[in-house]
């Protein structure tokens, strides 16, 4: 019996290959067969990217702003406007946001440590009008969670729990959730039973391994079981890497990285 992947296996290309110009790092990953994700798209070529035929998977939804003040929600629904179009351009169905603007090291451009039940529901009703572009537009826009302990602290809604909680109170299939597996087993562990209840809002699955953030099978996380576990629940979905290549040798860490989601 020949071992496949039910899952669409897409790989940052931010985070290998990294000595190559990014346009050649895209072409890599296409020649060796997985999907590519892009993170801000202004500092790319779009026409060369969109020039190479991969397939983009997902990208990031916005420039600037925030989801809870009057100036940054205009700020982010900008943005988001701009990146429909681009994301339109490459064929990309996603789109990825945050709890709020991060700088160019992933900290919040402006920390809210703790949130308000006002705060609450304007972040609710941001996404609202966000997930009505994306129905407009043909597109999915995906709330990822982040970890504040180690590369995130301060950015508002960034649990799971968090970015499930309000994706569930919009209830659009064009707001689905970015379930990354590293940041949440940092904050909060218990990975199968979060996937279970997550269950359909989940949009995409993002992985890398604890601690390190390369890829599976170089720490604690056992993604044979996290496979299984999707498999199981009937995810055909893509599953990205956003993760390292440990000792820098991606050839090796896309072979674990494939091998960790082949059933």
């Amino acid at each position: 019996m020949t071992s496949t992947t039910p899952f669409v296996l897409a790989v940052s290309a931010e985070m290998v290959f990294i000595d190559l110009p990014f346009v050649e790092r895209v072409r890599r990953l296409h020649a060796l067969g997985f999907a590519v994700e892009i993170w801000d798209w202004t500092r790319h070529d779009i026409d060369a990217l969109a020039a190479t035929g991969a397939r983009f998977t997902s990208m990031t939804g916005y420039v600037s702003g925030d989801l809870v003040t009057a100036e940054g929600r205009a700020a982010l629904l900008a943005s988001a406007r701009e990146s429909l179009a681009v994301a339109e351009r490459l064929g990309c169905p996603s789109l990825n946001l945050h709890g709020t603007g991060l700088d160019s090291n992933g900290l919040p451009v402006r920390p809210l440590p703790t949130v308000t039940g006002a705060q609450w529901l304007a972040a609710r009703d941001t996404l609202m009008v966000i997930a009505r572009l994306g129905e407009a537009a043909g597109k999915v826009f995906l709330l990822e969670n982040l970890n504040t302990a180690v590369d995130h602290p301060g950015v508002p809604f960034a649990r799971a729990e968090d970015t499930l909680a309000l994706i569930e109170a919009v209830d659009s299939p064009h707001l689905r959730l970015n379930l990354d597996l590293y940041h949440a087993q940092i904050g909060e562990g218990n990975l199968i039973e979060l996937i279970r209840r997550a269950g359909a809002a989940i949009g995409e699955i993002q992985v890398a391994d604890v601690p390190g953030r390369c890829e599976p099978g170089t720490g604690e996380i056992h993604y044979p079981a996290i496979a299984r576990t999707l498999a199981e629940l009937g995810y055909r979905g893509v599953v990205g890497l956003e993760g390292w290549a440990a000792d820098g040798n991606c050839e090796r860490a896309l072979q674990r990285f494939k091998s960790a989601f082949t059933l």
